[in-house]
């Protein structure tokens, strides 16, 4: 993909993220990027790695391009709405959840 906002594969966490909260709390893989059909917008496609019951009967989260890399305003100051994750130890762990929660699945590039 020729465009380089475009966000890697890889693990990333929402602004929501609570710390204090349930395991891996609004974490989530990017898993693609998909093109819209008709208006031919980037949408990232990402699945989260914490039960969800709000996405069922779907398999994945999608999201345009410009508002996964966008900025919240959160207390005031502008925050990304995802942060790549890259604690390797974090990362580690998130592979396992995912590979329970989705059999180990990964789709091909």
């Amino acid at each position: 993909m020729n465009d380089d906002r475009v966000p890697e594969k890889g693990f990333y966490m929402h602004h929501k993220h609570d710390p204090q909260g349930e395991p891996h709390n609004y974490m989530y893989e990017v898993v693609g990027i998909g093109k819209h059909t008709e208006d031919g917008s980037l949408l990232v496609i990402y699945r989260s790695l914490y039960r969800n019951d709000w996405l069922v009967p779907a398999d994945y989260n999608c999201r345009p391009l410009e508002m996964f890399i966008g900025n919240v305003v959160k207390g005031g100051v502008s925050i990304p709405r995802f942060t790549p994750i890259t604690d390797p130890k974090l990362i580690a762990e998130l592979k396992e959840v995912r590979d329970w929660m989705y059999g180990g699945h990964i789709p091909a590039k």
